[in-house]
């Protein structure tokens, strides 16, 4: 594995391509740099600043430490503030000893020589879902232990739908979906909001589309990537979705939903605390493929992973302590706070009984995918960025959909050289 400056630089520009793309964001933290390793003391970095030493999951995080006879140091930050510290730490050889990874980014910094296989540390991954795993594996090898996952599905406005007479269950592919948005429009309503925003936000909501055609993310322009991009510019022109799509966020498009006008709004599990807010009764189906059944969506989500030590002893204490975080006592709790979808069936079935209103997330989790996984690893960032680029132009109108993904294909194709 290449561990080289020109590596890291590389890698570095990959992370920073990616964003959060789930509900855990926030203002970066300071970050401490390199692990104290006076006083059995590990530090531990994770994407999830909005949570403090009080919260269950800080609590969670200490409690682990105590068990394994350690000190936690923990310190939470943006998810790209991780990623890119993560790689400056590694370069100057004092990484976190444990570290909580949005799932893009494992590759990059599988790449970058400083993860440990689970394989390495005796971890065990058997019982974890393996499409879910698989967001985590390279070249059949997997590099951490996932946390929970989360990923997109359509929520709807009761109220809306039952005025324009129209039946979520007669929801089943394409077709049905925009005849649904037509009647909502014609009822005086707003059809359906969704982010397609410029940056992996945007991506990552486009590809259910775009995989519900039978996209390839190697070929971006064939005539299934068009017909994905075309169904999104046919909302926006026809109205039945709002132009703003461009700047929205997962963020401000959920807001705009929850105002009440909307039927229909692509989001995620993390906005289930907010539906049940909302103040109208809702209901959550899957994103419906080109032809029919669910389309695939992309697995969201982090992977608790073991950075590369010069001192391989400490890699016994950091076991215990990952091991400690992805038990299945542990998950349950964890994966409730953060509105996840546990990675394991054993875990499901308990969400699922807990809170019924799980089940249509556990079934989009079950049929989802990686966004690196086929072996595209490193790879999906130089496809993400012109992928979310072809969006903007087609839905602003400066390309046909053809012309916008031709030249994504063409600049996505310049970036894996």
């Amino acid at each position: 594995m290449r561990n080289s400056r020109r590596t890291l630089i590389a890698a570095l520009a990959a992370v920073g391509a990616l964003t959060s793309v789930a509900a855990c964001g926030g203002g970066a933290q300071s970050a401490s740099s390199g692990s104290d390793k006076a006083g059995g003391t590990y530090t531990f970095w994770d994407p999830y600043p909005q949570f403090d030493a009080s919260s269950a999951w800080g609590k969670l995080v200490t409690k682990c430490g105590n068990d394994a006879g350690a000190k936690i140091k923990r310190t939470g930050m943006d998810t790209t503030d991780l990623g890119n510290k993560a790689l400056l730490a590694a370069q100057q050889g004092n990484a976190p000893d444990v570290m909580l990874v949005d799932n893009p980014v494992v590759s990059t910094l599988v790449e970058a020589g400083i993860l440990n296989k689970t394989s390495d540390l005796g971890l065990d991954t058997k019982s974890i879902q393996k499409n879910i795993l698989g967001a985590g594996e390279i070249d059949g090898a997997s590099y951490g232990v996932p946390i929970g996952a989360n990923t997109l599905a359509l929520y709807y406005n009761k109220k809306v739908l039952t005025a324009a007479h129209v039946d979520p269950a007669s929801i089943k592919d394409w077709a049905s979906l925009t005849a649904a948005l037509k009647k909502v429009k014609a009822a005086g309503k707003k059809g359906i909001t969704f982010s397609a925003i410029n940056t992996e936000e945007g991506s990552f909501q486009f590809l259910p589309w775009f995989w519900g055609a039978g996209g390839d993310l190697t070929k971006l322009d064939s005539a299934k990537g068009v017909a994905a991009l075309s169904l999104w510019k046919q909302w926006v022109d026809a109205g039945y979705a709002p132009k703003d799509v461009l700047q929205n966020t997962q963020t401000t498009s959920w807001q705009e939903f929850a105002t009440g006008d909307y039927a229909f709004s692509e989001n995620g599990t993390w906005q289930l605390g907010n539906a049940e807010k909302a103040g109208f009764d809702y209901g959550v189906i899957s994103i419906p493929g080109q032809n029919g059944g669910s389309a695939p969506v992309p697995t969201g989500g982090e992977f608790v992973t073991v950075p590369v030590q010069k001192d391989t002893a400490r890699y016994d204490v950091s076991k215990k302590i990952v091991t400690c975080l992805t038990s299945s006592a542990n998950l349950l709790a964890t994966d409730t706070t953060l509105a996840y979808v546990a990675p394991t069936a054993a875990v499901q079935a308990e969400q699922v009984k807990a809170n019924p209103e799980l089940k249509p997330w556990v079934d989009a989790v079950a049929a989802a995918r990686g966004r690196t996984s086929g072996g595209l690893g490193t790879k999906y960032p130089t496809i993400s960025q012109p992928m979310w680029t072809a969006v903007q132009a087609a839905l602003s109108g400066s390309k046909s959909p053809q012309d916008a993904l031709e030249a994504a294909q063409a600049a996505a194709g310049k970036g894996k050289n």
